[in-house]
């Protein structure tokens, strides 16, 4: 009757009393021990069609897809967690809007979704005060229960040091918004920053 490992991992080898049969020992030995290592998969859907019947997903599995480029654990409630942060993945932003600096985007890291980046109107024009600016919207995949708001820097100018940055949990619209009441230069408010905001999915 085969025995279990020392490390109390229930990995089972043959004994000499066992009937001699090298394919079922191996294959007993291999099952054993390859869930408890790093499994890859060409991608979170090559997995799920492994990881089936007998070798349904366990708790406590770690898995690495390469297209995603992730390290994934499964938990006790059946979910697969990711372990490492994701890549980042650039925000498409809505005519009327580009980059300014810092390369804007947003990726998943344990949980939390992190955006980063500054950007500006395309025609040089200024983030005038009191109007709701939509410029990107963000995948289905990514977005929160409810609404997200954050005060966000802006380019310091008529008076007004900080906007506010929204996202609708709904349809993934990031907005952003300056107070509105003061009085609009020719200085400043020309792009808005997104570094250091997240939240939880």
């Amino acid at each position: 009757m085969p025995k279990s490992d020392g490390y109390a991992q229930n990995v089972q080898y043959p004994v000499l009393g066992d009937a001699p049969n090298i394919e079922t020992a191996l294959q007993t030995l291999v099952n054993g021990v390859v869930p408890l290592g790093t499994m890859r998969f060409a991608n979170a859907n090559a997995r799920a069609a492994a990881l089936i019947g007998d070798y349904a997903p366990r708790p406590g599995m770690i898995t690495y897809l390469i297209a995603e480029d992730r390290y994934e654990g499964r938990m006790a409630d059946g979910s697969w967690q990711p372990l490492s942060p994701a890549p980042w993945q650039p925000l498409t932003l809505k005519s009327g809007f580009s980059v300014h600096s810092g390369s804007p985007g947003y990726r998943v890291v344990n949980g939390s979704v992190q955006l980063r980046g500054r950007i500006k109107r395309t025609n040089g024009g200024q983030f005038s005060t009191g109007t709701d600016w939509v410029f990107a919207t963000l995948p289905a995949g990514v977005l929160p229960a409810t609404f997200s708001y954050w005060i966000t820097p802006v380019e310091m100018g008529a008076g007004i040091y900080y906007g506010r940055t929204q996202l609708d949990s709904d349809t993934g619209d990031l907005m952003i918004q300056t107070p509105p009441g003061a009085t609009s230069t020719s200085n400043g408010l020309h792009w808005s920053g997104l570094d250091g905001l997240s939240y939880s999915l």
